[in-house]
């Protein structure tokens, strides 16, 4: 892929993509989309939840950081299961965690077995969406990458509008029980495609045998991603980007807009709707811009970070007792950018690492949203309950999180591009064919 503005030829050896590459890599996707329904299900149960088990905002927090710890907590683990074991053996190991959690958080009663039950979705959630990423390198030319992972984010936020119209209805309608367990339907369906239709290759595109496993051999695979400056600037931006609107879907958002904000929860579920469908739309703008001008990879996160900050800050600095209603929509537009904000991580770590390391820089990446997410989602439940309930007070753990990403950014953006220039120079050297005279025709051949 270019450091300059436009487009990168196709690499020698890249997979052709084509109409298989789409089914393959789609029924990966369908995975992820599954598993992105059961992760936000608890977004539009919060307050279902807080009375099903008899809990307080810390406790109820608590649901979504185990869950989202043990997700992040995987994510090495699993990237490097994926450069080993392959796509589809981890998917299907996924989809059948994910599964199980889900189906028991819809039988539970007691706030322990549920806490197992999101920790159980959490193992399994964390095996997808790093194993679509190397699904999609296996399957489609590399100039497609960025492109090819915002679509894979985007259809996994069309799980995100399954969870906020479907599934918030469904326990209105039909309660708690028969609406997690018959979601948990859907995990089966897709765990039946996978193991019929999913390829970890194109036939002829094998990967080729790395080192055989040996002693020492995590810690060099471990280290060598993270000596990369470029893999701990796709970190930080993952970090930096992700959470606010991670937080707000996954907990904070429907009790904020309800009770902090007066809003009926059918309009609070509307404006949670708009943060989903404003991140499919940010995505594709995102992913052709960043695969067309690979310089723009920057200024998009830092973008959106300072509209995100600025946002935030009008909405809770607002002089009335709730901010108008223009307002909160403005907010929910921006905060969709943010996921599509945050995969221009994986665009800063995919360039820094050989391919046999894609897996582990991809965890390492896909960390840095979820730990942010994690402290913030503490944060809010802490402070919540400290100040009686104010959400003013307790959102600005935002700010926090967000100045301390924007410091690491700045630090690693000129060590991590002057890195990666120098890759991509040295990836041209030496694919340079040069003429050279054969002696016994008297011709030239490269």
């Amino acid at each position: 892929m270019s450091a300059g503005g436009g487009a990168a030829p196709g690499l020698p050896g890249d997979p052709p993509g084509g109409r298989r590459a789409v089914v393959v890599w789609g029924v990966g996707v369908t995975v992820y989309f599954v598993a992105i329904i059961f992760r936000t299900s608890l977004g539009v149960a919060g307050i279902d939840a807080a009375d099903r088990f008899h809990v307080g905002a810390s406790a109820l927090s608590t649901f979504s950081i185990l869950q989202l710890l043990v997700y992040a907590g995987m994510q090495i683990p699993v990237g490097l299961m994926v450069d080993r074991m392959g796509t589809r053996r981890v998917l299907a190991l996924g989809a059948v965690l994910f599964t199980t959690g889900q189906l028991g958080f819809a039988f539970a009663h007691s706030y322990g077995a549920a806490l197992a039950c999101r920790a159980l979705l959490g193992c399994g959630d964390a095996m997808t969406f790093i194993s679509v990423l190397r699904l999609g390198a296996r399957w489609f030319p590399a100039r497609r990458g960025p492109m090819i992972a915002q679509v894979a984010a985007l259809i996994g936020m069309g799980g995100n509008l399954v969870s906020t119209v479907v599934l918030s209805r469904l326990l209105h309608d039909i309660g708690w029980t028969p609406a997690f367990a018959g979601s948990a339907a859907a995990g089966l369906v897709a765990l039946a495609l996978l193991l019929l239709f999913l390829k970890d290759h194109p036939e002829g595109y094998e990967p080729a045998p790395g080192p055989r496993p040996g002693k020492g051999a995590v810690r060099r695979q471990l280290v060598g991603a993270w000596r990369e400056p470029g893999t701990r600037l796709g970190l930080w931006t993952h970090f930096t980007t992700q959470f606010p609107a991670m937080v707000f879907l996954l907990l904070w958002g429907m009790p904020f807009l309800v009770e902090s904000q007066g809003l009926g929860r059918d309009t609070a579920g509307t404006l949670l709707t708009l943060v989903v469908l404003s991140n499919m739309g940010v995505g594709l703008v995102y992913g052709q811009v960043v695969a067309r001008h690979h310089e723009a990879r920057l200024p998009l996160a830092l973008g959106t970070l300072a509209a995100t900050a600025l946002l935030w800050a009008a909405v809770l600095s607002w002089p009335g007792a709730h901010a108008p209603l223009w307002l909160l929509i403005t907010l929910c537009v921006v905060l969709g950018a943010c996921g599509p904000a945050s995969m221009i991580g994986f665009d800063f770590g995919r360039p820094a690492n050989p391919p046999e390391r894609q897996g582990t820089a991809s965890g390492i990446v896909n960390m840095g949203g979820f730990l942010a997410t994690i402290t913030t989602l503490l944060a809010v439940g802490v402070l919540l309950d400290a100040t009686g309930g104010s959400y003013r007070i307790a959102f600005c753990a935002v700010f926090v999180l967000q100045a301390l990403g924007l410091s690491r950014i700045l630090l690693l953006r000129g060590p991590a591009l002057r890195r990666e220039r120098e890759r991509i120079v040295a990836s041209r050297v030496t694919t340079v064919h040069v003429p050279v005279r054969d002696n016994e025709g008297g011709g030239l051949r490269a």
